[in-house]
């Protein structure tokens, strides 16, 4: 994990912004489309560059999911960018029987995701999108950590065949990952080794996970490992089975409802294929509301110092226990 400082924080729409460009030089089946939301999905660059490869559909996302899987059907590969709670949250119909059930190659970008659109309160966080896209037959969920890995996860979207979410937020944030460091999609990533419990994370909530293991090293001499499962589904059973065999302990944390998310995800595989307790940390059945971005995480019980100690009570108790 490189050491990074205020200067190197960059957000995922920026990162998404970038790869975009990059594709657009190298692939001229890959199309953009947004819904009123050009800049602040960053993809303003594209549309200026490639204009004949761009579609503004204005304040229509169901509209836009349509368009996008035609031109999907017809050989294209569209990308169709909007906050998360406009897409896939207005538009779910759209993206399940347009998209999903006809299988068509489309990619959905959802910026503003989680607690990030602070200001703009609990009708603009988009909370649930991984609970409602998980569900969906055919697609594929991908929840990158930072700037670097999201460039890399638009990249490999753009090669893979069917549709796909990729969840973004909208703050710039420390990197945990390296321009160098592997993805591929459904492979989870173990950023740190540790034998006394498992805590997996998804999106850049990863940045606060990371102070706090690093924090109970040295306080508390808890060894944690620590895996990035930036792609919700499919699962990367193996990693995950893997590390809780070794630890026999689990935390989730992630900037969605507690429900239906990851840590849902996680609990079903530990349910059927190897029953341990698991703490989930994340928003606990309720709406959030406007502030200050990282005041927002304190309250609701996401930032680092709330995630540490929720590590320390899932390995205090699950001791006890054993």
């Amino acid at each position: 994990m490189p050491n990074a400082n205020e200067k190197d924080k960059k957000s995922q729409r920026d990162g998404f912004g970038e790869a975009l460009l990059e594709l657009g030089e190298t692939n001229p089946d890959v199309v953009v489309l947004t819904a009123d939301l050009s800049e602040s999905t960053r993809v303003q660059s594209f549309e200026k560059m490639y204009p004949q490869r761009f579609v503004q559909v204005g304040v229509a996302e169901q509209n836009m999911a349509g368009i996008a899987s035609g031109l999907a059907l017809s050989g294209k590969i569209p990308f169709m960018a909007s906050f998360g709670i406009f897409s896939p949250g207005n538009n779910w119909l759209q993206v399940r029987t347009s998209i999903c059930y006809s299988n068509a190659n489309v990619k959905i970008i959802g910026t503003h995701a989680g607690l990030s659109a602070s200001s703009d309160g609990a009708t603009h966080q988009a909370l649930e999108d991984i609970a409602i896209t998980r569900v969906l037959p055919n697609l594929t969920v991908i929840v990158p950590a930072d700037y670097h890995e999201t460039k890399k996860a638009v990249k490999a979207a753009s090669e893979h065949i069917g549709p796909i979410y990729i969840r973004l937020s909208r703050d710039s944030i420390t990197p945990i990952t390296e321009e160098k460091s592997d993805f591929n999609i459904g492979k989870a990533q173990i950023l740190q080794e540790g034998d006394d419990i498992t805590v997996i994370f998804c999106g850049p909530i990863g940045a606060g996970v990371m102070t706090a293991v690093n924090e109970l090293k040295k306080d508390n001499d808890i060894s944690c490992e620590v895996i990035n499962c930036s792609t919700i589904k499919p699962l990367d059973e193996k990693t995950i089975l893997g590390s809780v065999k070794k630890t026999g302990k689990v935390v989730t944390v992630e900037e969605h409802q507690v429900s239906g998310g990851l840590g849902g995800a996680v609990s079903e595989l530990l349910s059927e294929k190897l029953p341990v307790k698991i703490v989930r940390v994340g928003v606990k059945d309720t709406f959030g509301e406007s502030g200050k971005y990282d005041e927002l995480l304190d309250k609701y019980g996401l930032s680092s110092e709330h995630i540490g100690k929720a590590i320390v009570t899932a390995y205090k108790e699950t001791a006890h226990e054993q």
